[in-house]
């Protein structure tokens, strides 16, 4: 793992605040530093970029549209298929174009982070996911007769 540099900040935070704090660091098994460092890291970025909130998810903390279901890494999946046109996926997901390109904005500027989100559902196979969904079902689409 890369070690990314870092600067050490003091801060000082209402007692409750410093509880809610290590909470949150306890349910993550994260340090209240680690935590803090991270929740400081993401306030900053909803603030750099529109549209973005973040949330746990069974993959752990990711970047997701502000009022949807959807990560960005799901948006950027949409992107591909519709090759790019972010009018197409604007109208498919009934958004204004400005949602899409948020999402777009976001991918480029932590490539990495979406990529690898991207990397990991692609590789995610109908055995693997029958462990986490045991209610799947595999089935095929038949071809019907017209006419």
């Amino acid at each position: 793992m890369k070690q990314s540099r870092s600067m050490v900040l003091s801060m000082r935070l209402p007692v409750e605040s410093g509880k809610r704090l290590k909470r949150i660091a306890n349910r993550h098994g994260w340090t209240p530093s680690d935590a803090s460092a991270r929740l400081v890291e993401e306030g900053l970025r909803r603030s750099e970029f529109a549209f973005l909130d973040f949330r746990d998810s069974p993959a752990g903390r990711q970047a997701y549209v502000q009022g949807s279901t959807l990560a960005i890494w799901e948006v950027m999946l949409l992107l591909r298929s519709y090759k790019g046109n972010v009018e197409d996926v604007a109208k498919h997901l009934k958004w204004p174009d400005a949602k899409v390109r948020a999402a777009l904005n976001y991918s480029e500027a932590f490539p990495g982070e979406v990529n690898d989100a991207i990397a990991e559902n692609d590789s995610t196979d109908f055995v693997s996911l029958k462990r986490m969904l045991p209610q799947a079902v595999d089935f095929a689409a038949r071809k019907t007769k017209r006419g």
